[in-house]
Protein backbone atom coordinates (compact mmCIF):
# COMPACT_ATOMS: atom_id res chain seq x y z
CA UNK A 1 0.00 0.00 0.00
CA UNK A 2 0.96 3.92 -0.24
CA UNK A 3 1.09 6.78 1.49
CA UNK A 4 -0.42 9.69 0.87
CA UNK A 5 0.51 13.36 2.46
CA UNK A 6 -2.45 16.31 2.48
CA UNK A 7 -0.70 19.18 2.64
CA UNK A 8 -3.61 22.29 2.94
CA UNK A 9 -4.59 25.95 3.82
CA UNK A 10 -6.33 26.62 6.59
CA UNK A 11 -9.48 27.38 5.19
CA UNK A 12 -12.49 24.95 5.40
CA UNK A 13 -13.19 25.48 1.58
CA UNK A 14 -10.35 24.00 0.84
CA UNK A 15 -10.23 20.78 3.25
CA UNK A 16 -13.44 19.77 2.95
CA UNK A 17 -12.82 18.31 -0.90
CA UNK A 18 -10.16 16.40 0.41
CA UNK A 19 -11.56 14.80 2.81
CA UNK A 20 -13.68 12.12 0.82
CA UNK A 21 -10.42 11.14 -1.09
CA UNK A 22 -8.71 10.91 1.92
CA UNK A 23 -11.26 8.51 3.36
CA UNK A 24 -11.51 6.71 0.42
CA UNK A 25 -7.64 6.27 0.50
CA UNK A 26 -7.77 4.88 3.92
CA UNK A 27 -10.48 2.98 3.45
CA UNK A 28 -8.72 1.12 0.66
CA UNK A 29 -5.99 0.56 3.41
CA UNK A 30 -3.29 3.20 2.48
CA UNK A 31 -1.52 5.42 4.92
CA UNK A 32 -3.06 8.95 4.74
CA UNK A 33 -1.86 12.25 6.93
CA UNK A 34 -2.16 15.75 6.73
CA UNK A 35 0.06 19.08 6.79
CA UNK A 36 -1.91 21.98 7.88
CA UNK A 37 -0.95 25.18 9.68
CA UNK A 38 -4.30 24.72 12.14
CA UNK A 39 -4.24 20.76 12.63
CA UNK A 40 -7.49 21.79 14.78
CA UNK A 41 -9.38 22.72 12.07
CA UNK A 42 -8.48 19.35 9.85
CA UNK A 43 -9.61 17.63 12.70
CA UNK A 44 -13.08 19.61 12.81
CA UNK A 45 -13.73 18.47 9.35
CA UNK A 46 -11.84 14.80 8.73
CA UNK A 47 -12.56 13.24 11.79
CA UNK A 48 -10.84 13.68 16.06
CA UNK A 49 -8.99 10.86 14.65
CA UNK A 50 -6.95 12.26 11.50
CA UNK A 51 -3.20 12.22 11.50
CA UNK A 52 -2.33 15.69 11.07
CA UNK A 53 1.52 17.17 11.39
CA UNK A 54 1.35 20.89 12.22
CA UNK A 55 2.82 23.38 10.47
CA UNK A 56 4.08 27.09 11.73
CA UNK A 57 1.99 29.92 9.60
CA UNK A 58 -0.28 32.63 9.75
CA UNK A 59 -3.72 31.20 10.73
CA UNK A 60 -6.58 33.46 9.60
CA UNK A 61 -8.69 34.54 12.35
CA UNK A 62 -12.49 33.22 12.41
CA UNK A 63 -11.72 31.85 9.22
CA UNK A 64 -10.90 34.73 7.07
CA UNK A 65 -7.60 36.59 5.25
CA UNK A 66 -8.00 39.73 7.35
CA UNK A 67 -8.48 42.10 4.82
CA UNK A 68 -10.36 45.40 4.41
CA UNK A 69 -13.82 44.59 3.21
CA UNK A 70 -13.93 47.24 0.38
CA UNK A 71 -10.68 45.59 -1.50
CA UNK A 72 -11.89 44.03 -4.87
CA UNK A 73 -10.71 43.17 -8.18
CA UNK A 74 -6.89 43.11 -8.84
CA UNK A 75 -6.25 44.81 -5.37
CA UNK A 76 -7.60 42.42 -3.39
CA UNK A 77 -6.07 39.37 -5.34
CA UNK A 78 -2.83 41.11 -4.20
CA UNK A 79 -3.51 41.18 -1.08
CA UNK A 80 -4.54 38.04 -0.67
CA UNK A 81 -0.69 36.85 -2.69
CA UNK A 82 1.15 39.14 -0.25
CA UNK A 83 -0.56 38.60 2.56
CA UNK A 84 -1.43 35.38 3.06
CA UNK A 85 -0.37 32.84 0.10
CA UNK A 86 2.87 33.95 -0.20
CA UNK A 87 4.37 34.13 3.55
CA UNK A 88 1.66 30.89 4.26
CA UNK A 89 3.99 29.06 1.87
CA UNK A 90 7.15 30.22 3.53
CA UNK A 91 6.19 29.47 6.91
CA UNK A 92 4.50 25.92 6.39
CA UNK A 93 7.63 24.70 4.44
CA UNK A 94 9.77 23.47 7.06
CA UNK A 95 6.42 22.26 8.75
CA UNK A 96 5.79 20.37 5.73
CA UNK A 97 9.67 19.26 4.94
CA UNK A 98 9.50 17.41 8.45
CA UNK A 99 6.04 15.50 7.84
CA UNK A 100 7.70 14.46 4.43
CA UNK A 101 10.54 13.09 6.22
CA UNK A 102 8.54 11.61 9.39
CA UNK A 103 5.88 10.12 7.14
CA UNK A 104 7.62 8.99 4.02
CA UNK A 105 4.80 9.44 1.49
CA UNK A 106 4.60 7.91 -1.59
CA UNK A 107 2.74 10.72 -3.00
CA UNK A 108 2.35 14.60 -1.73
CA UNK A 109 -0.99 15.87 -2.87
CA UNK A 110 -1.15 19.76 -2.67
CA UNK A 111 -3.92 22.29 -2.64
CA UNK A 112 -4.03 24.49 -5.24
CA UNK A 113 -3.32 27.35 -2.68
CA UNK A 114 -0.87 25.16 -0.65
CA UNK A 115 2.30 26.02 -2.58
CA UNK A 116 4.72 24.79 0.34
CA UNK A 117 3.19 21.01 -0.25
CA UNK A 118 4.39 21.43 -4.12
CA UNK A 119 7.91 23.09 -4.02
CA UNK A 120 8.83 20.79 -1.31
CA UNK A 121 8.08 17.59 -2.87
CA UNK A 122 9.70 19.06 -5.94
CA UNK A 123 12.70 19.79 -3.71
CA UNK A 124 12.76 15.96 -2.31
CA UNK A 125 11.76 14.56 -5.76
CA UNK A 126 8.68 13.13 -5.11
CA UNK A 127 5.77 12.80 -7.12
CA UNK A 128 2.58 14.97 -6.51
CA UNK A 129 -0.45 16.01 -7.07
CA UNK A 130 -2.50 19.09 -7.51
CA UNK A 131 -5.93 19.25 -5.18
CA UNK A 132 -7.89 21.70 -7.60
CA UNK A 133 -10.35 23.29 -5.06
CA UNK A 134 -11.53 26.17 -7.38
CA UNK A 135 -12.13 25.78 -11.38
CA UNK A 136 -11.52 29.99 -11.71
CA UNK A 137 -7.79 29.76 -12.87
CA UNK A 138 -8.89 26.99 -15.79
CA UNK A 139 -11.21 29.15 -17.53
CA UNK A 140 -9.26 32.05 -18.86
CA UNK A 141 -9.15 34.14 -14.97
CA UNK A 142 -6.35 36.38 -15.76
CA UNK A 143 -7.07 36.55 -20.02
CA UNK A 144 -6.60 40.79 -20.41
CA UNK A 145 -4.65 41.17 -17.21
CA UNK A 146 -1.11 40.60 -18.43
CA UNK A 147 0.33 42.48 -15.60
CA UNK A 148 -1.63 40.45 -13.15
CA UNK A 149 -0.57 37.04 -14.58
CA UNK A 150 3.05 38.34 -15.20
CA UNK A 151 3.31 39.45 -10.84
CA UNK A 152 1.93 36.49 -10.27
CA UNK A 153 4.71 34.73 -12.19
CA UNK A 154 7.50 36.35 -10.65
CA UNK A 155 6.53 35.50 -6.94
CA UNK A 156 5.97 31.99 -7.46
CA UNK A 157 9.24 32.09 -9.49
CA UNK A 158 11.04 33.45 -6.48
CA UNK A 159 9.22 31.11 -3.46
CA UNK A 160 10.52 28.80 -5.93
CA UNK A 161 14.08 30.13 -5.38
CA UNK A 162 13.21 30.10 -1.49
CA UNK A 163 11.34 26.59 -1.28
CA UNK A 164 11.57 24.21 -4.69
CA UNK A 165 13.93 23.52 -7.13
CA UNK A 166 15.31 26.30 -8.58
CA UNK A 167 15.64 24.24 -11.66
CA UNK A 168 12.29 23.13 -12.00
CA UNK A 169 9.69 24.47 -14.31
CA UNK A 170 6.48 23.55 -13.00
CA UNK A 171 3.56 25.69 -11.50
CA UNK A 172 3.24 24.71 -8.19
CA UNK A 173 -0.55 25.43 -8.32
CA UNK A 174 -0.73 22.71 -11.35
CA UNK A 175 1.24 19.25 -10.88
CA UNK A 176 2.84 18.12 -14.38
CA UNK A 177 1.87 14.57 -12.44
CA UNK A 178 -1.52 14.82 -12.04
CA UNK A 179 -4.20 17.75 -12.00
CA UNK A 180 -7.76 17.07 -10.39
CA UNK A 181 -10.38 19.41 -10.32
CA UNK A 182 -13.52 19.33 -8.59
CA UNK A 183 -15.52 20.69 -11.35
CA UNK A 184 -16.65 19.22 -14.55
CA UNK A 185 -15.91 21.27 -18.44
CA UNK A 186 -19.38 21.41 -18.56
CA UNK A 187 -19.18 24.40 -15.86
CA UNK A 188 -15.59 25.84 -16.69
CA UNK A 189 -17.03 26.04 -20.07
CA UNK A 190 -15.41 25.69 -23.26
CA UNK A 191 -11.48 27.07 -22.12
CA UNK A 192 -11.15 24.06 -19.66
CA UNK A 193 -7.63 22.39 -19.96
CA UNK A 194 -7.68 19.28 -21.31
CA UNK A 195 -4.34 16.96 -21.17
CA UNK A 196 -3.73 13.10 -19.57
CA UNK A 197 -2.75 14.24 -16.57
CA UNK A 198 -5.95 16.36 -16.06
CA UNK A 199 -8.90 15.26 -14.46
CA UNK A 200 -12.14 16.48 -13.92
CA UNK A 201 -13.94 14.16 -10.91
CA UNK A 202 -16.80 16.96 -9.79
CA UNK A 203 -17.38 17.80 -6.43
CA UNK A 204 -15.99 15.50 -3.51
CA UNK A 205 -18.64 15.43 -0.56
CA UNK A 206 -18.04 12.48 0.93
CA UNK A 207 -16.45 12.50 4.38
CA UNK A 208 -17.67 15.17 5.86
CA UNK A 209 -18.91 15.26 9.69
CA UNK A 210 -22.49 15.61 10.22
CA UNK A 211 -23.59 18.88 12.61
CA UNK A 212 -26.77 17.63 14.46
CA UNK A 213 -29.63 20.36 15.47
CA UNK A 214 -30.91 21.98 12.68
CA UNK A 215 -35.09 22.00 13.21
CA UNK A 216 -35.94 19.81 9.99
CA UNK A 217 -39.97 19.87 11.16
CA UNK A 218 -39.01 23.81 10.23
CA UNK A 219 -39.24 23.27 6.85
CA UNK A 220 -43.01 22.68 5.46
CA UNK A 221 -44.40 21.89 2.24
CA UNK A 222 -46.32 24.34 -0.23
CA UNK A 223 -43.61 26.98 -0.67
CA UNK A 224 -40.41 27.14 -2.35
CA UNK A 225 -36.87 26.72 -0.18
CA UNK A 226 -34.42 28.98 -0.34
CA UNK A 227 -30.59 28.78 0.93
CA UNK A 228 -29.00 31.72 1.45
CA UNK A 229 -25.50 31.44 2.51
CA UNK A 230 -22.18 33.80 1.63
CA UNK A 231 -19.72 31.05 3.02
CA UNK A 232 -17.63 30.82 6.14
CA UNK A 233 -14.76 33.86 5.54
CA UNK A 234 -17.13 36.71 4.46
CA UNK A 235 -19.21 37.40 7.52
CA UNK A 236 -17.23 40.50 7.80
CA UNK A 237 -18.47 41.99 4.28
CA UNK A 238 -22.14 40.19 4.16
CA UNK A 239 -24.66 43.03 6.81
CA UNK A 240 -25.95 45.12 3.96
CA UNK A 241 -26.19 41.82 1.54
CA UNK A 242 -27.99 39.62 3.84
CA UNK A 243 -30.67 42.48 4.53
CA UNK A 244 -31.39 42.83 1.36
CA UNK A 245 -32.15 39.12 1.15
CA UNK A 246 -33.98 39.56 4.10
CA UNK A 247 -36.35 41.61 2.76
CA UNK A 248 -36.49 40.31 -1.10
CA UNK A 249 -37.27 37.41 1.01
CA UNK A 250 -40.03 38.59 3.68
CA UNK A 251 -41.50 40.20 0.35
CA UNK A 252 -42.34 36.14 -1.14
CA UNK A 253 -43.53 34.61 2.36
CA UNK A 254 -46.21 33.44 1.06
CA UNK A 255 -44.49 31.37 -1.93
CA UNK A 256 -41.39 30.99 -0.55
CA UNK A 257 -39.47 29.71 2.92
CA UNK A 258 -36.01 30.38 3.07
CA UNK A 259 -32.74 29.62 5.47
CA UNK A 260 -30.29 32.34 5.83
CA UNK A 261 -26.75 31.79 7.36
CA UNK A 262 -25.70 34.29 9.40
CA UNK A 263 -21.93 33.40 10.86
CA UNK A 264 -21.29 37.03 12.15
CA UNK A 265 -24.23 37.41 13.83
CA UNK A 266 -25.21 40.41 11.65
CA UNK A 267 -28.86 40.44 11.35
CA UNK A 268 -31.05 41.82 14.31
CA UNK A 269 -31.81 38.92 16.76
CA UNK A 270 -35.47 39.18 16.22
CA UNK A 271 -35.65 37.95 12.57
CA UNK A 272 -37.05 34.41 11.90
CA UNK A 273 -40.61 32.48 12.23
CA UNK A 274 -42.21 31.03 10.00
CA UNK A 275 -40.43 32.38 6.88
CA UNK A 276 -37.18 32.94 7.50
CA UNK A 277 -35.32 30.70 9.91
CA UNK A 278 -31.84 32.86 10.28
CA UNK A 279 -29.00 30.03 12.04
CA UNK A 280 -24.83 30.81 12.30
CA UNK A 281 -24.38 27.32 10.65
CA UNK A 282 -26.04 24.55 8.48
CA UNK A 283 -25.91 21.06 7.50
CA UNK A 284 -25.74 22.52 4.29
CA UNK A 285 -25.16 18.89 2.07
CA UNK A 286 -28.27 17.76 3.54
CA UNK A 287 -30.28 21.01 3.61
CA UNK A 288 -29.35 20.78 -0.33
CA UNK A 289 -31.51 18.13 -1.02
CA UNK A 290 -34.57 20.33 -0.04
CA UNK A 291 -33.81 23.31 -1.89
CA UNK A 292 -35.28 24.63 -4.66
CA UNK A 293 -32.76 27.81 -5.26
CA UNK A 294 -29.74 29.16 -3.35
CA UNK A 295 -28.36 32.65 -3.26
CA UNK A 296 -24.79 32.77 -2.95
CA UNK A 297 -21.13 34.40 -3.05
CA UNK A 298 -20.34 31.88 -5.69
CA UNK A 299 -17.99 30.30 -3.61
CA UNK A 300 -16.98 27.25 -5.28
CA UNK A 301 -17.61 24.56 -2.86
CA UNK A 302 -21.24 26.30 -3.05
CA UNK A 303 -21.87 26.08 -6.31
CA UNK A 304 -20.55 22.93 -6.64
CA UNK A 305 -22.82 21.24 -3.66
CA UNK A 306 -25.98 23.08 -5.49
CA UNK A 307 -25.36 22.09 -9.09
CA UNK A 308 -24.50 18.69 -7.41
CA UNK A 309 -28.34 18.56 -6.15
CA UNK A 310 -29.65 20.25 -9.47
CA UNK A 311 -30.27 23.58 -7.74
CA UNK A 312 -29.85 26.72 -9.45
CA UNK A 313 -28.22 30.07 -8.18
CA UNK A 314 -28.39 33.64 -7.73
CA UNK A 315 -24.83 34.56 -7.43
CA UNK A 316 -23.19 37.81 -5.71
CA UNK A 317 -19.45 37.39 -6.40
CA UNK A 318 -17.35 39.45 -3.52
CA UNK A 319 -13.61 39.11 -4.09
CA UNK A 320 -10.98 36.56 -5.27
CA UNK A 321 -12.20 33.69 -7.41
CA UNK A 322 -15.87 33.96 -7.00
CA UNK A 323 -16.65 36.38 -10.11
CA UNK A 324 -15.00 33.76 -12.54
CA UNK A 325 -17.33 31.13 -10.55
CA UNK A 326 -19.90 33.11 -10.75
CA UNK A 327 -19.52 33.77 -14.62
CA UNK A 328 -19.41 30.00 -15.00
CA UNK A 329 -22.83 29.82 -13.74
CA UNK A 330 -24.18 32.41 -15.79
CA UNK A 331 -22.98 30.82 -19.34
CA UNK A 332 -23.89 27.61 -17.87
CA UNK A 333 -27.08 29.18 -18.10
CA UNK A 334 -27.43 27.39 -14.34
CA UNK A 335 -28.16 31.05 -12.63
CA UNK A 336 -27.81 34.98 -12.45
CA UNK A 337 -25.77 37.01 -10.78
CA UNK A 338 -26.52 40.41 -9.29
CA UNK A 339 -23.79 42.60 -7.66
CA UNK A 340 -23.06 42.24 -4.48
CA UNK A 341 -22.44 46.08 -3.42
CA UNK A 342 -25.33 47.70 -5.23
CA UNK A 343 -27.81 44.87 -5.44
CA UNK A 344 -31.10 46.01 -4.03
CA UNK A 345 -33.84 44.30 -2.88
CA UNK A 346 -36.42 44.51 -5.76
CA UNK A 347 -33.37 43.31 -8.15
CA UNK A 348 -32.63 40.62 -6.04
CA UNK A 349 -36.25 39.50 -5.57
CA UNK A 350 -36.73 39.45 -9.69
CA UNK A 351 -33.32 37.37 -10.33
CA UNK A 352 -34.57 34.70 -7.64
CA UNK A 353 -38.10 34.66 -8.88
CA UNK A 354 -36.73 34.05 -12.44
CA UNK A 355 -34.43 30.97 -11.01
CA UNK A 356 -37.26 29.55 -8.88
CA UNK A 357 -39.69 29.48 -12.32
CA UNK A 358 -37.79 29.80 -15.40
CA UNK A 359 -37.29 26.12 -16.33
CA UNK A 360 -34.24 26.57 -18.78
CA UNK A 361 -32.03 27.65 -15.27
CA UNK A 362 -33.74 24.34 -13.70
CA UNK A 363 -32.71 22.09 -16.69
CA UNK A 364 -29.04 23.53 -17.16
CA UNK A 365 -28.42 22.79 -13.37
CA UNK A 366 -29.81 19.26 -14.03
CA UNK A 367 -27.49 19.18 -16.90
CA UNK A 368 -24.15 20.18 -14.90
CA UNK A 369 -25.51 18.04 -11.82
CA UNK A 370 -25.72 14.67 -14.50
CA UNK A 371 -22.00 15.84 -15.58
CA UNK A 372 -20.74 16.28 -12.09
CA UNK A 373 -22.59 12.82 -11.02
CA UNK A 374 -20.71 10.88 -13.67
CA UNK A 375 -17.68 12.61 -13.09
CA UNK A 376 -16.69 10.12 -10.25
CA UNK A 377 -16.49 12.40 -7.39
CA UNK A 378 -13.46 11.36 -4.36
CA UNK A 379 -13.66 7.31 -5.31
CA UNK A 380 -12.20 8.61 -8.85
CA UNK A 381 -9.97 11.28 -7.43
CA UNK A 382 -8.33 8.17 -5.23
CA UNK A 383 -8.53 5.75 -7.84
CA UNK A 384 -5.70 8.41 -10.04
CA UNK A 385 -3.61 9.00 -7.00
CA UNK A 386 -3.24 5.40 -6.40
CA UNK A 387 -2.50 4.95 -10.00
CA UNK A 388 0.16 7.71 -9.66
CA UNK A 389 1.61 5.90 -6.57
CA UNK A 390 2.22 2.88 -8.41
CA UNK A 391 3.29 4.61 -11.59
CA UNK A 392 6.26 6.12 -9.91
CA UNK A 393 7.99 3.59 -7.73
Amino acid sequence: MSGFLFVVPPLTGHINPAVGVADRLAARGHRVAWACADPGLVRRLAGPGAPVFGCAGPVPGAEGVGRPPELRGAEALKFLWEWYLLPLADAMAPGVRAAVEEFRPDVVVADQQAFAGALVAERLGLPWATSATTSAEFSGAYDGLPKVAEWLRQRLAELRERLGDPSGTADPRSSPHLLLIFSSPELVGPQAPSAPHIHYVGPSLAGRQHRPGFPWEWLTPGRAKVLVTLGTANADAGGRFLAACREALRERADRVQAVLVDPGGVLPAEDGGKDLLVLPSVPQLALLERMDAVICHAGHNTVCEALWHGVPLVTAPIRDDQPVIAAQVVDAGAGLRVKFGRVTADRLGTALDTVLHDPAHRAAAASVRTAFRSAGGAPAAAAHLERLATESR
